[in-house]
């Protein structure tokens, strides 16, 4: 199997692999994906326990997936919505362009995020939860407003830098990227409605004995 450093488009790391794919769905079906999933999703704006307080989140998410895929994040439990056709859609043709560079992957779940605005945010954090595997392969669509992803690394031994993510993008994050580094949507200036989708593999949790 390929690494995702195989990847038809720009590499932005090499080791670990961190690439981004453009037009993944091509005009006009990403701008009416991108209105299909704001108008038709039920999106939530659950509340996060930091430092004894509840807060809720600065964006709107939804957490969808096979029955089985029960996520933990931030100390809160989610448990998946049911595939909707387009994001179901999304995911085949995520699976398929990872197919057409040599990259087989499988992804049973996705957690979704709405930004309003560049005010509407997401902190730093890798996507590092045991669920995940220890070389997790993450893919994330970008639809909407382009904005910076900016990643640092975790040991500090090298500069921070800003990925710019475009309407219509597929960023593939490789083994290792979730170990080595984390990333952050930092708050910005930019107007326009934005939604990331970044699927995953969750393993399904162990019956007991």
């Amino acid at each position: 199997m390929s690494s995702s450093g195989d990847l038809p488009g720009e590499p932005l790391l090499d080791a670990p692999a961190l690439t981004l794919l453009p037009g993944l769905l091509g005009e006009p079906a990403a701008t009416e994906t991108l209105a299909r999933l704001d108008r038709e999703l039920a999106w939530q704006r659950p509340t996060l326990r930091l430092y004894g307080r509840e807060h809720p989140i600065p964006r709107r998410q939804l957490w969808m997936g096979d029955p089985d895929t029960r996520y933990r994040y931030s100390g809160r439990d989610f448990l998946p919505e049911p595939w909707h056709p387009a994001v179901a859609a999304l995911r085949d043709r995520v699976v398929n362009a990872l197919a057409e560079a040599g990259t087989r992957a499988r992804f049973n779940s996705v957690l979704l995020n709405r930004y309003a605005g560049g005010e509407e945010r997401m902190g730093w954090h890798s996507d590092d939860e045991p669920e995940l595997g220890p070389a997790p392969l993450i893919a994330a669509v970008s639809l909407g407003s382009a904005r910076p992803l900016r990643f640092r690394w975790k040991d500090r031994s090298r500069e921070a830098f800003n990925a710019w993510l475009p309407h219509d993008s597929l960023l593939v994050m490789g083994a290792g990227v979730q170990e080595r580094l984390q990333h952050a949507l930092l708050p910005r200036r930019l107007p326009g409605l934005r939604i990331s989708l970044t699927f995953r593999l969750v393993n399904p949790p162990a019956s007991p004995a």
